[in-house]
């Protein structure tokens, strides 16, 4: 490592999935987590303890949804995860067969890479990890190389949920989760969707039993300040202003339609020259003297030679293709070739040429973060430090060699020796930062706004959101369940549901067109097994005996969705610390 680094680096990965479990296998539901896990985290963690093995600390921060927690730790994943595997090594071997049947050699060679590559995974599952994927996470953070950061229990979006207690109760449901499975309180949070809205005089965006008067709402950062959290992160363009790229409309055709509609009324702010993404800044939009909370900034340079499907690394022409699969068992074996051609165009995949494409890709990388980094240190004379945030699924999942081109990165920086390779919380104790600004109201969607959350085809979940947060609430206050163990049990179970239906993935699933039936009838579900449950607590109370098909219901609710074991109905009760 040099003495005098030009500045600082940390690789930023956010891993989130909704509750699949018990609810779908394919095309959506269990497989979505098989399919992550196989394609992504497994190899993340590999690629890890490679480095680790080869003596490279491999510093990385990621952020691991609670929601995605319970779900790696649970026995029906590990369970169904083998048997996925075991799907996908007899598919490639039934692929091989047929291939070489028609004398198709360049096609049965890939099957059998898809053989050994399921093989590994399962080796790593079964041998390296002893089937637990979170003590896997948790044994490179307790060894210093990740910084473990959560997220709200189940991505509930933060700015559109109409109340503070939704959010106190978000963030309450995280630490706790985060404590059982790390064993450690986190410092960081990665906002959902990196949603952030400043404290202000907020109006409910539909109608519902709220009404349309404006009301104060605490800032979003009061939550973190309030319960210990030290920094989140924001997309560039929340903190300096001008047009926010955005990161998902490349990839989904049903978001360039809502963009180009969203599009001609957005008018982006005003670039404001002062404030770099290669600073770190603290963030207050309380009256009160609570403690500000650390923000880092997305650098967007890095961010598009990620994200763009035009100009980003993906889109080379040799990496694998992602849409292109080959049914049954789905195992793909061509190329992008294009980024614009069609389907039907695609060429077969060649391994060998992937591996100049990765060093040429990752020294580019590499170049860019030394180049920007020089920069910042030429025009303030301070070392800056570089953020580079991804949803982890983009690497393995989307971008087959993406842990590759990790590996190579991180392994490169090192021996560079310009940048310091760090994690968050590292570079927050070297800094130390003082200067305290506000943030307006964004996200890291296209435009910087909410308008893939709530738009036309959106606005009727808000609706029974709002509803069901007020009716929670309402019950909590109301019901003894202090005295009573079963309405006790009842109203957990009601809790789980409201966070399950909070949920920014139904929305988001809706927008894209990408899973849109499966995330309608699941937000619907649960919806309604909130508010049956709420009718059942709501007759306990009244001291009436419900019926045998009533506690049914709820029983087969409570097996179904059987997450956060440890939540207090204390969040929903009453709002700590309330904005005056």
């Amino acid at each position: 490592m040099a003495s005098d680094p030009i500045g600082s680096f940390s690789f930023v990965l956010h891993s989130h999935l909704p509750y699949v479990i018990a609810h779908g296998k394919w095309p959506h539901g269990m497989d979505w987590l098989n399919e992550a896990a196989a394609e992504t985290y497994i190899p993340l963690l590999d690629m890890l303890n490679q480095l680790s093995a080869e003596g490279v600390e491999p510093k990385l921060t990621i952020g691991i949804t609670p929601v995605l927690c319970e779900q790696l730790a649970d026995e029906t994943f590990k369970r169904e995860f083998e048997d996925y595997l075991d799907m996908k090594i007899r598919a490639a071997r039934e692929d091989e067969v047929i291939f070489r049947r028609y004398g198709n050699e360049q096609l049965a060679n890939l099957a059998v890479m898809w053989q050994d590559h399921y093989r590994g995974i399962r080796r790593s599952f079964l041998e390296t990890y002893d089937r637990d994927l979170v003590a896997a996470f948790r044994s490179l953070l307790d060894r210093g190389y990740l910084d473990i950061v959560t997220c709200g229990a189940t991505h509930g979006y933060f700015p559109l949920l109409s109340q503070d207690i939704s959010i106190q109760a978000q963030v309450k449901v995280a630490l706790r989760v985060h404590e059982r499975h790390f064993r450690r309180r986190p410092r960081g949070i990665w906002l959902p969707e990196c949603a952030y809205r400043p404290r202000y005089e907020w109006r409910p965006p539909v109608e519902s039993r709220l009404g349309n008067k404006p009301y104060l709402r605490k800032g979003v950062d009061e939550f973190l300040s309030e319960n210990g959290l030290d920094f989140f992160f924001v997309d560039s363009a929340t903190l300096k202003g001008g047009k926010a790229i955005g990161v998902y409309v490349d990839r989904f055709e049903a978001l360039k339609r809502l963009w180009a509609q969203y599009e001609k009324e957005f008018r982006p702010r005003e670039e404001e020259v002062e404030k770099s993404p290669y600073e770190v800044y603290l963030v207050s939009s309380s009256p009160e003297a609570k403690r500000p909370v650390a923000v880092f900034t997305r650098d967007p340079r890095t961010g598009l030679q990620v994200w763009s499907g035009e100009w980003g690394y993906p889109g080379d022409g040799w990496y694998l293709e992602f849409h292109k699969k080959h049914f049954p068992g789905g195992h793909r074996y061509w190329r992008v070739t294009s980024a614009k051609s069609d389907l039907a165009d695609k060429q077969v995949y060649e391994p060998a040429r992937v591996v100049e494409r990765l060093e040429e890709n990752s020294s580019h990388f590499v170049w860019l973060v030394e180049t920007i980094l020089e920069e910042h240190r030429q025009q303030t004379g301070r070392e800056g430090i570089l953020v580079a945030p991804f949803d982890a699924e983009l690497f393995g999942h989307w971008w087959f060699e993406g842990p590759r081109f990790m590996k190579l990165v991180l392994r490169k920086c090192q021996q560079n020796g310009r940048v310091r390779v760090t994690t968050c919380s590292e570079e927050l104790d070297r800094r130390q930062p003082v200067e305290v600004i506000s943030l307006p109201e964004g996200s890291w969607g296209e435009g910087g706004y909410h308008f893939i959350w709530l738009n036309e085809d959106t606005v009727w979940t808000w609706r029974h959101i709002y509803d069901d947060e007020l009716r929670m609430i309402e019950m909590v206050q109301g019901l003894p369940w202090r005295a009573d163990p079963r309405l006790k049990l009842v109203l957990e179970q009601a809790a789980r549901e409201l966070l399950l239906l909070q949920a920014s993935d139904w929305q988001f699933l809706i927008s894209t067109f990408a899973a849109r039936d499966y995330a309608e009838v699941r937000f619907q579900e649960h919806h309604e097994a909130f508010n049956r449950i709420g009718d059942l607590a709501e007759k306990i109370g009244r001291g009436e005996e419900p019926g045998s098909a009533e506690w049914q219901y709820f029983e087969d609710c409570r097996q179904r969705d059987s997450l956060f074991p440890d939540l207090d109905l204390e969040w929903w009760e009453r709002l700590e610390y309330p904005p005056s």
